[in-house]
């Protein structure tokens, strides 16, 4: 068992660092670097572009469930693309289907594109449905969390800008107090380029490990996997 803890070092250490070095630039490229005004409270007010912290950690995890090599790159890769623009047509045809306040128009979309997901499964290994369910549900869930632009009225601000967060006409209904409120198309890139980060992430910590790992430990699990 202790051999077994020291083998995960060299592996527990790249993402250690990696998750700090993400965490930091993703927060401050939204809430300091790229940004639209300051809110006076030591943060500014992010733009429509942002990166999604916790997204990355999807696409992360997704990329070594996938098997941490080659063929788990392009799965993951291509399942984030699928998915998060299945996440778009929801956002754009969903609520065209049944408005605000009835869900049924989204729950038959959601439905219509799960099948279609599955059903594709035939494809090929490279048509990964984890990815591309891990990826539309996170569309889906920063879309909610911004406001649900083009489903609720207005839900995704108008001119994001402190001016427009000041009056409740034009603030949206993202999460704190309409200071997330993001458009629907900025939802899909913002969520899109944070779960691609985290396919990246995947694919720098396995190699840093792999560095970081005794020759001789490389050289015997060389062996295992050609045995």
């Amino acid at each position: 068992m202790i051999q077994r803890f020291q083998d995960a070092i060299p592996l527990a250490f790249s993402i250690a660092v990696l998750a700090f070095i993400w965490v930091e630039v993703s927060l401050n490229f939204s809430f300091h670097w790229v940004t639209d005004g300051d809110l006076g409270i030591g943060l500014a007010l992010p733009g429509s572009f942002h990166l999604i912290a916790p997204a990355a950690f999807i696409t992360w995890a997704l990329f070594f469930a996938a098997g941490a090599d080659a063929a788990a790159t392009v799965k993951v890769s291509f399942g984030t693309l699928a998915g998060s623009v299945a996440g778009l047509v929801l956002m754009l045809v969903g609520p065209a289907v049944a408005d605000l306040p009835d869900f049924w128009g989204l729950a038959l979309v959601i439905a219509i594109l799960a099948f279609v997901a599955v059903v594709l499964m035939g494809a090929g290994d490279w048509w990964y449905v984890p990815a591309i369910f891990g990826a539309f549900a996170s569309v889906v869930f920063w879309w909610m969390a911004t406001g649900l632009d083009s489903w609720a009225e207005a839900g995704g601000g108008v001119g994001n800008s402190v001016e427009a967060l000041a009056d409740p006409a034009t603030a949206g209904s993202g999460a704190f107090g309409g200071v997330l409120s993001t458009p629907a198309e900025w939802v899909f890139a913002s969520t899109l380029a944070s779960l691609a980060c985290g396919v990246l992430l995947g694919k720098v910590s396995a190699v840093a490990a792999g560095l970081l790992t005794p020759a001789s430990k490389t050289d015997e699990r060389a062996r295992e996997h050609s045995a």
